[in-house]
């Protein structure tokens, strides 16, 4: 290892800035938000707010993530629901059927993610609408009247309770709203982004009681399931303090009463020190890295993705589902139902808090995976009739399928993905308890299930699927089945194999890793144009402009094809996004730039990235910053301009900036590694690399001027060397931080 001399190692007490984001990185509006869609955004994990309205009234739209519908699907209960059926189906024809099997179940109001209704305040008479923001700093929504009365409402960071304060003399009149369950029913045809109207639920009316300075309702749901929102207030002749909570059975039995003693507990505590104990949560979760960079736009966004992160993913709660804390208040079921979609939508929400050195929060969603193995275990045994696990791709609260296309809901496949993400957290964690209780035994179980389901050989005697797909190539035409193995199959299969292998060695089960090494073997290699790119599967290249990049799996987030690896790898990585480029963006949502983004960092590309983020940032975002799917601008960016908002493309743009300043998925730390030489100035700090080790780094001038090593758990690194090129290698002890002005001598 080399040596740092005393010139360049030094021990730093503390950081050397607080990372709070700025007030321009919030929200700021100045004419009234008229639609849910496009609210200012409250959360803690567990419950969630949406802050809108003229003033006539003040709208705060409830969630908490929890609540949900869980009746089963029938169909999938049924002696034919098995693989070998949908095998013989599907090679005989039988669309009728496979179409009333797997698809249609997915257009029924149930099971689905349900909202937890609205607050109505009406303040005086009519007050003249001022402005409203949002402090991403200190996570708290602002309106204010001309007449000076203010409002101020926030989620407190860890109490399972919302507050709302008014400053003024007006008097103020509260109102809880209830889900509209009771509404008119619509009829049984809906389209698939849109399950119809809460009343096709079939559920009571709501249970209204309220006292003096009171309000609140229970819920009766599905089977048993109700859930309670409880408002309290008080007041004094120019103050106005009230605060609620959402609280359902899977939390308390008794919804009404748990959700009065989280009120009663809120208002008891002075509002000064409720306060501090909610900014002193979110200081700590700024603390833990930020950025600056000479875009406005792209680091704008990263701050209002980075806290809509915070506020939805929380360690304990349920993960981030399409809509996260934030369900639809219209009326409306929420887009496709807010449910899981683990084709991309999960796995993009998580990607950024690895390097983005938010471990804890993204352990919401592994907790989750590993807490509902039992069920996706049953789920592989009586569908595929196969040992290990694989994963639904549309899922319930409880990881159970729900249906859809059935090309990608019955993936074989989808297992690996999610592995993926444990693979991530060991990698960047380097918590060998995780990797040994954790990491190995979820993706050992996708391995056992992969291995049996590719027991079938192809002409070149190779493994294959029987049933293979690539998402959401063909949407759920017949010919989304490929008559060869995937590139998108094919990438996570071997990832898979070769990540478990590598772990097994890892601790130390050799026989294992050899094992699993020799099946991957046995897997055929890429199919590849004649230019050698990527196609979607042999003799199959990608048509047309397509929404989702599967085909490109093995480039990112896999890894398995980096430029790094010599020219072959480098030209097939270049070829990837030249087709993007020819076949245009046509047919592309805003995930799509957000995951190109990713794509053309990797092939250290600053400038693609930077126009792809910026692109994501000004067409594809409501004003509030929630991605939208479609294009808002008429500029013909895309074709789809429809604004159903989901956050994957949030969280994925924030990962796609990282990836621009901090990459170590080769095993080399690099800064700076996929920046434009127009971002002369440009810093972050503490962003996360493989092994444990906190990176920071500066850029001035356009020279970088300082990086900065510290490493959590001790342990040897190797960095490229932003000063000469070269590859260091460094050694570290637990907790030592190392700056580099220079080459070590």
């Amino acid at each position: 290892m080399m040596m740092l001399s005393p010139l360049v190692l030094m021990l730093l007490a503390a950081p050397l800035e607080n990372g709070l984001p700025r007030p321009e990185h919030g929200l700021q509006f100045n004419t009234p938000v008229t639609v849910w869609d496009e609210a200012l955004p409250l959360g803690n994990g567990i419950l969630g707010a949406l802050v809108w309205g003229d003033g006539q009234p003040v709208k705060i739209s409830l969630d908490r993530t929890d609540l949900w519908d869980l009746r089963p699907v029938p169909e999938f209960h049924e002696k034919d629901y098995t693989y070998a059926t949908m095998r013989e189906w599907e090679k005989t024809g039988r669309i009728d059927a496979l179409l009333r099997m797997y698809d249609n179940p997915y257009h029924r109001p149930a099971p689905t993610k349900i909202p937890a209704g609205r607050i109505e305040l009406t303040i005086g008479d009519q007050p003249a609408f001022q402005s409203t923001d949002l402090d991403i700093a200190g996570a708290m929504a602002h309106m204010a009247f001309k007449s000076g009365t203010e409002v101020r409402v926030w989620i407190h960071a860890v109490e399972r309770a919302g507050i709302i304060e008014i400053q003024g003399k007006e008097p103020v009149t509260a109102k809880l709203v209830a889900p509209a369950f009771g509404g008119k029913e619509a009829g049984p045809s809906q389209p698939a982004i849109v399950a119809g109207e809460l009343a096709n639920l079939g559920y009571p009316p709501p249970v209204c009681t309220s006292g003096e300075n009171w309000t609140a309702f229970e819920q009766e749901g599905w089977d048993g399931f109700h859930f309670a929102v409880y408002l309290a207030w008080e007041k004094t002749p120019e103050h106005w303090r009230a605060a609620w909570s959402v609280v359902s059975s899977l939390e308390d039995p008794s919804t009404l009463q748990a959700a009065k003693m989280h009120v009663k507990k809120a208002l008891k505590e002075d509002s000064e020190s409720l306060q501090k104990s909610h900014q002193d949560w979110w200081n700590g979760y700024w603390a833990k890295s930020w950025i600056s960079i000479p875009n406005f736009t792209i680091e704008r966004q990263w701050y209002l993705d980075t806290y809509k992160f915070g506020a939805a993913s929380r360690r304990g709660s349920p993960p981030i589902t399409l809509q996260g804390p934030w369900t639809a208040d219209d009326g409306k079921l929420p887009p496709w139902k807010g449910d899981y979609h683990h084709d991309l939508n999960t796995q993009l929400s998580y990607w950024p808090c690895y390097s983005g050195n938010r471990l804890e929060e993204g352990l919401s969603y592994l907790d989750w995976l590993w807490n509902t193995r039992d069920a996706c275990k049953e789920w592989t045994r009586r569908f595929f009739n196969m040992p290990g696990m694989n994963v639904p791709m549309t899922a319930d609260l409880n990881n159970n399928q729900i249906g859809g296309w059935r090309q990608y809901t019955h993936s074989s496949t989808t297992g690996a993905w999610l592995a993926h993400h444990f693979y991530l957290h060991w990698k960047f964690s380097a918590d060998r308890t995780f990797l040994a209780d954790r990491t190995y035994p979820y993706l050992h179980d996708c391995a056992v299930f992969l291995e049996a389901v590719t027991n079938e050989r192809d002409a070149d005697g190779k493994r294959t699927l029987p049933l293979s797909s690539s998402p959401e190539i063909n949407d759920n035409k017949p010919n989304a089945w490929f008559p060869s193995i995937t590139n998108y199959d094919l990438a996570l299969i071997r990832w898979l194999f070769t990540a478990t292998a590598e772990l097994a060695a890892e601790l130390g089960k050799n026989d294992d890793a050899q094992h699993w090494k020799t099946v991957c073997s046995e897997m055929p290699h890429f199919s590849l144009g004649e230019d050698g790119r990527l196609l979607v599967a042999k003799d199959y290249p990608l048509p047309e402009s397509h929404r989702h990049f599967s085909h490109l799996m093995a480039i990112h987030p896999l890894g398995l094809l980096d430029p790094s690896q010599g020219q072959d790898a480098e030209h097939t990585v270049q070829g990837a996004l030249n087709e993007l480029d020819r076949l245009g963006s046509n047919y592309w949502c805003g995930y799509s730039f957000s995951w190109l983004a990713n794509l053309a960092a990797r092939a250290g590309n600053g400038v693609k990235a930077e126009k792809a983020l910026e692109t994501f940032a000004t067409a594809f975002v409501l004003r509030n910053s929630f991605h939208c799917n479609g294009d808002q601008t008429g500029k013909g960016y895309s074709k789809f301009t429809y604004r159903p908002f989901t956050l994957e493309g949030n969280f994925a743009a924030a990962a796609g900036l990282q990836e621009m300043l901090l990459q170590s998925h080769t095993g080399i730390i690099e800064v700076f590694p996929a920046i434009p030489d127009s971002w002369k100035d440009a810093s972050f700090h503490t962003l996360r690399a493989h092994g444990a080790f906190l990176i920071s780094a500066e850029r001035k001038d356009g020279k970088i001027s300082r990086v900065e090593i510290s490493s959590e758990n001790g342990g040897a690194c190797k960095l490229l060397s932003p000063f000469s090129g070269k590859l260091l290698e460094l050694s570290l002890q637990p907790h030592q931080r190392l700056v580099l002005q220079q080459d070590p001598q």
